[in-house]
């Protein structure tokens, strides 16, 4: 079943907005409410329900309109979505949170190529790097904040003497490669604020999991050994097997001079968290954040914490194997459904990782999002004023589209998942699934918008065999949904040419994307199908009010 927003009625999944971590019991959380409008909050009628929420507690909601949102914004949004998932595209969900209140929520397509079952507003997704910000940031800024953790502290402190001592000597392709004994020094030296700057050294993808890589190179190769194999069994030997590869896996560079993006730099902070908390990072995010929120559609290992495989969005669909075009023994090549994607998670963290690993429905993903404004649930403060400035702030002069993990907008460099209205300040994280999540501070905003694009064929294995037909779509570029959002937020004219403009924005990048020889089915020229059909909705008489629901609701 599709969520709409019409008028004045929203279909609320009041599971998303109850309380407490995990599954809840009822099988179609689906509660119609009618909204009407009051000088305060919102009062939400119950109309009808399959199962009463277990708790009352619950994320007060309003129209868009009430918080300075063109609700042709959000048709064109529906439009676009459901439209290139008519042509080929997979899933999606989003939530909208403006001035403390969800003011949006709604899913598309199903869970699953070729499955008959719908993604719904309680389906968990994949958040891949989201979780990044989720499982380490947010416990590293509590810790601070509590005055338990100094981000100065390096890592030998935590992994101990062996993560210098044990370094490796393999010379890199692309590196400084500098002599053994620099290299233990420069490790030796490594704080926790280099890891969160993605200034610590590492090599992007390592891949510990697989043997059949090149070291040297950093790229698969079936001919080669990999150097620095840990294992993929995926349990509590390859975990200890995968620390001790971190600890002999030598630098890319000096730590503290540039900014390479890297996953080994949170399953270091993941461990650190562990350590400091005595928990695995499930249990600490869900006892110290998701039960006093109320979120119950949060989790790592959603298959062991009571959700089934159809409460899940898929992701690939011959598991880790491109389509064929990677092997090695013990290789998943199921469809992954309810198990991590990423495969350092999953091989070599037994699926609960720092870099990857957390599922979450799109709005328990903006209510934690939302953390990040004030600091403060109810009574419990989770982050102090400074400790959020200092996350947020940029990195430096020169990299100011970063802050400590969180991506930053800075110079308008993350456009791409931010749009081109967004503020500087604004900030949020990205996922290789096809995830994102954005905060604007100024707009009191939060956008989480989740799809499953991998979910799909590989579009050419020989050439770029991590592209997926998923990618290919409007539906696919995250920042597409602020670009059309903030063109109808805070202002009192209409904005129909604004949106035809967009929309024929997006026909022109979907053309720019056809190359000479495409076959007729390819993804890109069902993408440009998708926009032409677009423009003749926004073509209709009835304008952008008479953008259909496609699913009958």
């Amino acid at each position: 079943m599709n969520i709409k927003h019409v008028g004045v009625i929203f279909i609320l999944t009041m599971a998303a907005v109850a309380g407490g971590c995990g599954k809840t019991e009822s099988a179609e959380p689906i509660v119609t409410a009618e909204i009407t409008e009051s000088v305060s909050e919102p009062v939400i009628e119950i109309v009808s329900d399959d199962k009463a929420p277990e708790t009352a507690e619950s994320m007060p909601a309003a129209l868009p309109s009430d918080v300075g949102i063109h609700e042709e914004c959000l048709s064109l949004i529906e439009d676009i979505i459901e439209t290139d998932i008519q042509y080929g595209f997979t899933s999606a969900q989003l939530a909208i949170i403006k001035d403390g209140r969800l003011v949006y929520e709604n899913a598309w397509g199903k869970i699953n190529a070729g499955s008959d079952i719908d993604a719904t507003t309680d389906t968990l997704y994949d958040l891949a790097s989201v979780s990044k910000m989720f499982g380490v940031n947010y416990a590293i800024q509590k810790l601070v904040t509590d005055g338990e953790l100094n981000l100065d502290e390096k890592v030998t402190d935590y992994l101990g003497d062996r993560f210098a001592d044990d370094v490796a000597e393999i010379h890199y392709d692309k590196g400084d490669n500098p002599d053994i004994e620099t290299q233990k020094v420069w490790k030796q030296s490594l704080t926790i604020k280099e890891l969160l700057m993605h200034q610590g050294g590492f090599p992007p993808d390592p891949a510990y999991f697989n043997p059949h890589f090149d070291t040297e190179a950093q790229e698969y190769d079936p001919e080669k050994t990999n150097l620095l194999f840990a294992g993929n069994g995926a349990d509590e030997e390859t975990k200890n097997n995968t620390i001790e590869a971190i600890c002999r896996t030598p630098l890319l560079y000096e730590p503290g001079t540039r900014t390479v993006y890297s996953d080994v730099d949170y399953m270091i902070l993941g461990l650190i968290v562990e350590q400091v908390t005595g928990s695995d990072l499930d249990t600490y995010l869900k006892e110290t954040f998701c039960e006093p929120m109320g979120l119950k559609h949060m989790t790592y290992k959603p298959l062991e914490h009571g959700f089934t495989v159809d409460d899940c969005a898929a992701t690939e669909l011959h598991g880790n194997t491109r389509d064929g075009a990677v092997y090695f023994d013990g290789i998943r090549e199921y469809t992954l459904q309810g198990e991590v994607h990423d495969e350092k998670a999953y091989y070599n963290m037994g699926g609960i990782s720092g870099h990857a690993g957390l599922f979450s429905n799109a709005a328990d993903l903006a209510r934690l999002a939302e953390l990040m404004l004030t600091g403060r649930y109810e009574d419990t403060v989770f982050f102090s004023e400074d400790v959020i400035r200092e996350f947020t702030m940029p990195e430096s002069d020169e990299y100011k589209n970063w802050g400590l993990g969180w991506w930053r907008q800075g110079d308008m460099q993350r456009t791409n998942y931010f749009g081109s209205a967004a503020r500087e300040d604004t900030f949020g994280h990205p996922g290789w699934t096809g995830t994102l999540i954005m905060t604007d501070p100024e707009k009191k905003l939060v956008i989480a918008y989740l799809t499953n694009k991998i979910n799909s064929p590989v579009t050419d294995k020989i050439s770029d065999p991590n592209k997926f037909d998923g990618n290919w779509y409007t539906a696919s570029t995250l920042g597409f949904v602020p670009e059309i959002l903030y063109i109808g937020m805070d202002r009192e004219e209409p904005v129909d040419d604004e949106l035809m403009s967009a929309a024929l924005e997006f026909k022109a990048d979907a053309e720019a994307r056809i190359t000479k020889g495409m076959p007729s089915d390819h993804p890109a020229r069902r993408n440009l199908e998708s926009k032409k059909e677009i423009l003749s909705h926004l073509s209709d008489p009835e304008g952008l009010n008479g953008l259909k629901n496609t699913d009958g609701d």
